[in-house]
């Protein structure tokens, strides 16, 4: 499954609309669906999101607003129209007023799911450059790429620090051995499987727990892998 993200759909035609979130949500997507314009900023100013996907043609407006004041109020946004209107100028007005990614009806699941990716593998690399994430005592400063405990900065080899992030910016889901194999040692030549693995949890809980034997922030899961038991903000 896909890393949790949450993702605003804001498309006005019910079957389309119920079609697309069903294949978001079959990948492992949260997501919230809105078929308005005024839906669309009530829901955008209640919660965060990591990605729009707007339709172009709304009923009180249109998916570029909708894009502008997404962009005023955070500028890094993550973008995807989706319309009908595949005319160059359409696909030039979007991009150059922040859209990341332009896809026109129809369209292949297996494509537009693949587009979705990349924008989010995007985001995930601009947003963990310079985050504060808290959790309790425990704190991270990926601009400064330190971690801290009780406000103590902790030793964290480059694979402690990476898998850290990881269990911190998936708090509460439980991450399957095999991705956190994944996540931590993309771009590493080192060898590494499960057994190394268990090594570099035990350790991460010896520098994070009070009781590394009593674990409360980095809990297995039995049967699936490992997960963040304690709430976690960013700043």
């Amino acid at each position: 499954m896909t890393t949790l993200h949450k993702i605003l759909l804001v498309e006005d035609d019910e079957a389309l609309g119920l079609a697309i979130e069903f294949s978001l949500r079959n990948e492992g997507y949260e997501v919230v669906r809105a078929s308005s314009v005024k839906e669309a900023k009530h829901q955008f100013d209640q919660q965060p999101f990591d990605l729009a996907i707007l339709d172009v043609g709304l009923p009180d407006g249109n998916g570029y607003d909708l894009c502008l004041h997404f962009k005023k109020l955070n500028d890094s946004s993550v973008i995807i129209f989706l319309t009908a209107l595949d005319e160059e100028a359409n696909v030039v007005m979007g991009l150059d007023i922040g859209g990341d990614d332009y896809i026109t009806k129809p369209f292949r699941v297996k494509e537009f799911m693949s587009r979705v990716k990349v924008q989010l593998r995007k985001r995930g690399r601009v947003e963990t450059s310079s985050i504060t994430l808290v959790s309790e005592n425990i704190k991270m400063d990926t601009n400064l790429v330190k971690a801290y405990k009780n406000q103590e900065s902790i030793p964290l080899t480059n694979l402690e620090y990476k898998l850290l992030l990881t269990f911190m910016m998936n708090a509460h889901k439980a991450l399957k051995r095999d991705d956190l194999l994944m996540k931590v040692s993309e771009g590493e030549d080192a060898f590494f499987d499960e057994n190394t693995l268990s090594v570099y949890i035990k350790r991460l809980r010896a520098k994070v727990e009070d009781d590394p034997k009593n674990p409360e922030f980095i809990v297995t899961q039995r049967g699936l892998g490992y997960r963040w038991n304690k709430d976690v903000s960013r700043e």
